[in-house]
Order: structure tokens, then sequence, then C-alpha cells
């Protein structure tokens, strides 16, 4: 099932936001290394950039559901691509934070609040790649200019 906003506006698919030689690439890899048929990769990475391209307009916190954080680790391998990428649609480079295990906002409640911003950002939601949630955020306070998380606080005696 695939959710797209109503209106005259046609949402925007993530396989048109990159180069279809690449896009097809980064798909197979999917496909080869989680033993998957290629249409699910091809949906998985399909995500992975209306993700990024959420990500690139808003400044609320996105996270990733766990099966789209394949598709994002599978384009970060491509760094030139990547890094290009970012910023010819976002301005500046979409880093990947991985949470230590305590983000609140990995959950599911967290990847559905994503995958509706992904939806007023004008993309196609694939409603099933959106159903667990992943370890990890591009966005701890925001997806622009996001600071590092803090370090840890000391050890009291």
């Amino acid at each position: 099932m695939t959710i797209t906003e109503t209106g005259t506006r046609q949402a925007t698919t993530g396989r048109s936001l990159v180069e279809p030689r690449l896009f097809e690439r980064m798909s197979a890899r999917i496909a080869t290394e989680h033993d998957m048929d290629s249409a699910t990769a091809g949906r998985i990475m399909d995500q992975a950039l209306v993700f990024l391209g959420a990500c690139a307009i808003t400044t609320a916190p996105l996270s990733p559901s766990a099966t789209v954080d394949i598709g994002w680790h599978t384009f970060i391998l491509h760094t030139r691509e990547y890094a290009e990428f970012c910023d010819r649609i976002a301005g500046h480079f979409i880093h990947h934070i991985p949470t230590n295990g305590g983000n609140e906002r990995a959950d599911t409640a967290g990847t559905w609040e994503t995958a509706r911003a992904i939806v007023a950002a004008g993309y196609v939601v694939d409603a099933p790649m959106w159903e667990e949630a992943a370890k990890c955020t591009g966005c701890h306070n925001g997806c622009h200019d996001d600071p590092p998380p803090n370090p840890p606080e000391p050890e009291m005696n």
C-alpha cells in the first residue's frame, strides 16, 4: 500500500531523486546483501530516498524504520554520490547518527510520524516499509545542522 498526499500535486517517488543506474546499483546491492528479491530491495531504496528528501526540508525530528535504514546504509556506502545528493537536495550533508538504544523516538510511533512528514513533503510512502523502528536517527535536534550527541555524563563516586 502506498500513501500519497491528496490534492492536485502528484507525489514524488524516491527513485526519481537519483539517476536510474545508481538506483539499480544500490537496489541490487541490497538484494544481494540481504538475500531478498529485487522488487523488495527497490522498495527499500525508494523509501530511503524519500526519507532523505523529507530530512532535507523539515526541521522536525525524523527517524527511519529498520527496513528503510537498510537503504540509507547502502546509499552512504556510495560516498561521492551520497554527498552530491545531500548537497543537491539539502544544501548540506545529512548525517546518519546511531542512537545508543535509549532514543525515545526510535519506536513505531516515531516512524509513523516520519512517514506523515514524508507525505507532507510531497513524497510517496510505502506503508509496509515503515512498520519496524530503527535504532538510529538522522535528526536528534532536527535534520539541519544537527550537533553531535552530548558526551556521556561522568560517573560520580
